[in-house]
Formats: structure tokens, sequence, C-alpha cells
């Protein structure tokens, strides 16, 4: 399948057969990496990463899947650019795409990564904007399938606010994939309604389904993967802390929900998580509201059932089968 010279912004842009393509080539290259294989056959090649918004997990895969293919990094955080600033996103794609083979770019809205994409004339991946996430949703398959050895017909649950990036990314891949996907959230949470009707036609062609729904017994049941996230995205304002926290406090992945699933059922949670109170954040949460533990019990978080390391791992494999078969000839 040849990928070579596209941009990787989400994951509407792709077909199926794209998608299981990406995850498979993935597995390939987590197989080098574990037998000691050299991979470097992007020798030569020069990447740009552009991040608005601070990363662990997306910095660290990104640049070690690129060292790993023989890349050469350079790496411009919050402050390391005029983008948006001083020079529009236009010029700043010119001027970065004749200098580098591609561009990574993680920050806030899509229409930044799509505007890169626009016009930059090498390939540009998004690595996080507010409206999609699509590089960690491969990781996330890649998981799901080395736990059940295939995606078709699971039941995947998110729980919490669906309307942010990994609730809409999630959506559109299990629709993609012939994975069932269920919305487990307050009405006020759910997906936009219009990305939800067009997931519903996916997931109409590939033989799964989309539920929403505000019961929580109802919506973990029978579940082969429940997966949540932080209750408060990046980006957004700390005010909205006590609000949410009484919006989503009933859909907490406790040991009670793990129980309704499937009893092979698996946790996972894109990270960083709020499993207890070694942060500053959650420790602040515990002084202002009384509360330990927030999106996901440490019951549950350091369970067998979690694969949340599986998972953030995964984000390097994924990440450098992308920039791969994109940049490859």
């Amino acid at each position: 399948m040849n990928l070579a010279g596209r941009d990787f912004l989400k994951l509407l842009d792709y077909s199926k057969e794209e998608i299981l393509y990406l995850i498979e080539l993935s597995n390939i290259f987590k197989q080098k990496k574990k037998n000691g294989e050299p991979h470097n056959y992007l020798r030569g090649k020069n990447v740009a990463l552009l991040f608005e918004k601070d990363s662990t997990r997306t910095r660290c895969a990104f640049e070690v899947a690129a060292y790993d293919l023989g890349m050469h990094v350079t790496y411009l955080g919050p402050t390391g650019s005029q983008m948006g600033k001083k020079e529009s996103i236009a010029d700043t794609a010119r001027v970065l795409a004749r200098m580098y083979d591609g561009i990574e770019y993680r920050g806030f809205s899509q229409d930044i990564v799509e505007d890169l994409g626009k016009y930059a004339d090498v390939p540009v991946w998004n690595g996080l904007t507010n409206e999609f996430h699509p590089t960690q949703m491969l990781a996330d398959m890649l998981t799901v399938k080395e736990n059940f050895g295939t995606l078709k017909n699971l039941n995947l649950v998110f729980m919490g606010d669906a309307r942010n990036n990994v609730g809409n990314s999630l959506m559109v891949v299990c629709s993609k994939l012939g994975v069932n996907f269920t919305c487990c959230a307050p009405k006020e949470l759910f997906p936009n309604n219009e990305l939800v009707e067009q997931c519903k036609v996916f997931a109409n062609e590939n033989g799964s389904t989309i539920t929403l729904t505000e019961n929580v017994e109802e919506g973990v049941k029978g579940a082969h993967v429940i997966y949540t996230d932080v209750w408060v995205s990046m980006g957004e304002d700390s005010s909205i802390w006590e609000q949410r926290i009484n919006q989503l406090k009933p859909y907490q992945v406790n040991k009670h929900a793990m129980e309704l699933a499937d009893p092979k059922a698996i946790f996972l949670h894109c990270l960083p998580s709020f499993h207890d109170t070694n942060t500053k954040i959650g420790k602040e949460i515990q002084e202002q509201f009384g509360l330990e533990e927030m999106e996901v019990t440490n019951e549950v978080f350091e369970s067998n059932q979690s694969k949340v390391f599986d998972q953030a791992e995964n984000r390097l494999h994924t990440i450098k089968a992308v920039m791969y078969a994109t940049l490859k000839k």
C-alpha cells in the first residue's frame, strides 16, 4: 500500500484498509525493535516537531521513532517558533517544507494542522489537536488487537467527556474498523451530532454500531475495552474542574464498572492519568474537593486488566509506521 507523500491529519481521511495497514506495519516495527534489528530506512531525512502543547509520550515517541529510522529531529516548543505570532501558518509551512522532509504539529485547533498540510508540500502529521488525536488511535487499536487477536465485533466503551479529541477519534476509528463504540457520558458531553451521524454511516458499512448512553451499567455491560481520559483537557480553564467533577464522578472507571464488563476486558487510558494524588494537580483537587481518584481508581489503574503502559509504548511503534509509510519512496 502506497501512502508516500500523504498527510496524517485525521482518520476520517483514511480508509479501513489504510488504517489496518498502518497497524500491521506498526507491529512489524515493534518486532524489529524488540529483536534489535536495525531499521534506519530513512537515513538523511529531517523532520520538524512543532509543539504548542507540551507532551511526554507524543514528543518522545516522535523523537525516538525518527532516530530509529535514521532521521534527524528539530523540536520547536511553545516558544520555539514565530508561527501564529509574527508569521502566518501558511508562511511557516512553506518555510519548514523547504528545510524538512516532514512536519509534526501538536497544538490547538484542527484548522492549524489542516493549514500546515495545505501549504507544506511535505507530509504533515497530527500529534494532537483539540478535535482529533489520530496517532493515539493507532496505538490504541494495536493494543486492543494484541490482547484479543482481532478488532472485529469487539465492544469499546469510552467513559468521560466524549466531546474531546480522544472521544471523537475513538468513535471514528471504531466505526472504520468494525468495533462497536459506546459513548457513556452525561448527554451534555456527548460528541458533536454531525460527527456521530458521519460515524454511523461508517459503522453501518463495517458491521458495527455507535451507541450513546447516560447509563453506566448499560454502557459497560459486556465491554471488551473500557477507555477513559482526564476530565479536564489541556487548554481548558481550571475553573471548570468543579463542574466537570460533578458531571463525571458517576462515570469514574472503578472495580464495579470493570466487573460489569466482559471477564477478559482491558482498561485503556491515553495518559496522563489522575488515579492518585502523586501529581501537582491531583494534590490540588484533593485539597479543594476531597477527591483522591478522578477518572479511574488506582485499583483499576494498577490492575492486571490495565494495559496503559503497553498502550503508551505502542505510541512509538505506530508513529514510526506513520512516518515511514508517508516518507518512503
